[in-house]
């Protein structure tokens, strides 16, 4: 009966399943509206009071008072926090670090020319200026974010990486992570009020081009009403996950799965799809009992209780359908042929493919970046990744012979347009005689 109450156990033959899978995929919703004026306010008054609003807003709503020099923490304070964490931590964290380094680095994006008859094309790449790493606090130290979202800005070659998170006192691991990321600038403040520091400037706190990593909806809300005066990354709401399972797939193990996603946050979605019904009461069975043994599992109950399910398909083409309208972030599939599926996977941040690629595995080591759009916007968002702390920008070079070949195609086309400054700026150049006061 609580195996019944934690997942709901749907069919896709049912009358009303459509309805019921649609709910599944708007649970993950916010309801921004009821947030929105709220999260205006904050953004208004530390746009107008600085440091001493800040300040405000971490007394409201993280419970302590600081002094605006203490809102930055120096690189003794640092190293003094790191030093606190035990050996075989510190190595996990580098060897992390370097797997990531190593994976980012083969993405880097470059620059490229292409010459021809007096034409030089091409797109330049360049880093952002500056980039904030916006790191949640809350009851996990997520050191690994850090690592996530850090290292990929140092790889781009973002020259100032200033790096926030809540708490008087930053986990060990936190500052480990910041080291080993080597960020620049280090700030103790979260929220709405953090966002808008950042986009804005304070007295203390730099003004940055772009911000990028996870945060709560407040976070998340902050970050759209203040895109455009900077930029920000993909949405990175609540965690999620959508497994395609195959009949013969080991319950247990799935149940891990799902219940390793659920323990996040009680916002986060776990959907399981297989066309073996036994398997999905087997799954539903075992996810009651391990539940129990779980240092935080009235988290994983309520995340399974409001956005969990499992799923009984026709076949497995189905269940990847399915999932290709959840768009989750992160996609297991538990086959044992994932060359066969992989072409049908449209939407998904991130695929793990067979029964030995565990989402955990990508949350900490893998290499990839664990930042992924949620909340379905991996229809149209990546992962984060070296992209997203560069510019690209167009190269553009022709020589007299090679402008003249192709100014009157360019030249009618503005006349097509009614732009005649566009067109006498063409002919002015490649036409004998060419004047740009002529009205020809």
């Amino acid at each position: 009966m609580v195996a019944k109450v934690l997942l709901r156990l749907l069919s896709s033959v049912d009358a009303d399943f459509d309805s019921e899978f649609a709910t599944l995929i708007e649970r993950r919703t916010i309801d921004e509206n009821r947030i929105q004026d709220a999260v205006a306010k904050i953004i208004a008054d530390v746009r107008q009071r600085g440091d001493d609003a800040v300040l405000d807003a971490i007394e409201r709503f993280d419970g302590y008072r600081l002094r605006a020099d203490q809102l930055e923490l120096g690189r003794e304070e640092i190293d003094a926090g790191a030093a606190q964490l035990p050996d075989p931590e510190r190595q996990a964290l580098a060897d992390a670090a370097a797997r990531v380094e190593r994976f980012h680095r083969e993405q880097a994006p470059r620059s490229w020319t292409r010459k021809d008859a007096g034409e030089t094309l091409g797109q330049l790449i360049r880093p952002v200026d500056s980039a904030a790493i916006y790191i949640p606090g809350g009851t996990a130290p997520l050191a690994s974010s850090v690592l996530m979202v850090g290292i990929p800005a140092r790889v781009a070659g973002v020259e100032e990486r200033v790096m926030t998170s809540p708490g008087q006192t930053l986990p060990p691991a936190v500052l480990e992570a910041a080291r080993l990321a080597a960020v620049t600038r280090l700030f103790r403040m979260g929220g709405v009020q953090a966002v808008a520091a950042l986009a804005y400037g304070t007295q203390s706190v730099p003004r940055v081009d772009k911000i990028v990593g996870p945060g709560n909806a407040y976070v998340q809300e902050a970050k759209r009403q203040v895109f455009g005066q900077v930029g920000i990354d993909a949405e990175a709401g609540p965690s999620e996950v959508f497994v395609v399972a195959e009949s013969g797939a080991d319950a247990n193990l799935l149940a891990a799965d799902l219940l390793a996603q659920a323990e996040h946050d009680p916002m986060s979605s776990v959907v399981l799809a297989t066309p073996d019904s036994d398997l999905a009461r087997e799954v539903v069975a075992a996810v009651g009992r391990q539940i129990g043994s779980l240092a935080r599992a009235e988290i994983a109950r309520t995340s399974l209780t409001d956005r969990g399910a499992v799923i009984v398909c026709r076949d497995l083409e189905e269940a990847v359908d399915l999932a290709n309208r959840y768009a989750a972030e992160h996609l297991q599939l538990f086959v044992s042929d994932g060359n066969r599926w992989l072409p049908r996977v449209r939407n998904a941040g991130a695929v793990f493919v067979g029964p030995y690629s565990p989402v955990p595995l990508g949350d900490y080591i893998a290499g990839p970046s664990h930042t992924l759009p949620t909340g379905g916007t991996a229809r149209f968002f990546s992962v984060l990744g070296v992209d997203d702390f560069i510019k690209r920008m167009s190269l553009i070079e022709f020589d007299a012979a090679a402008l003249a070949r192709v100014a009157p195609a360019a030249a009618l086309l503005a006349d097509l347009e009614g732009l005649d400054a566009h067109a006498r700026a063409l002919r002015a150049r490649a036409e004998p005689g060419g004047d740009p006061e002529s009205k020809g």
